[in-house]
């Protein structure tokens, strides 16, 4: 699916993407490596504004995905290897979508 037709359907698209794009940043400086903090930097012009809600946390920003069936609102877990001795194995990054409502969860049984 082409990148734009994907974030016609994130509902939340300005906080989803910030949390991702500052995400990045963190990983770019942990890491210091200036190109993935430039990518971050471009990325983040592609992103409209963002007012942050009152009950914005940062650290935990649902994904509200459009579906035929209705609204998928998901919450994302990501587990890295940090202290791995393989290099391999240390830059692995699982990240799972899981929902965060009975609503959604019905969604995705039914798919």
């Amino acid at each position: 699916m082409h990148p734009a037709g994907m974030a016609r359907r994130v509902v939340n698209l300005a906080e989803w993407g910030r949390h991702i794009i500052e995400n990045q940043r963190a990983r770019a400086r942990q890491h210091q490596d200036a190109q993935l903090a430039a990518l971050a930097d471009e990325l983040a012009g592609y992103l409209p504004p963002v007012q942050p809600a009152q009950e914005h946390l940062g650290f935990a920003v649902p994904l509200r995905l459009r579906c035929p069936e209705g609204e998928l609102r998901l919450l994302t877990t990501r587990t890295t290897f940090a202290t791995a001795v393989d290099v391999t194995v240390a830059e692995l990054h699982l990240e799972a979508f899981l929902p965060l409502d009975e609503e959604s969860a019905s969604i995705l049984r039914a798919r």
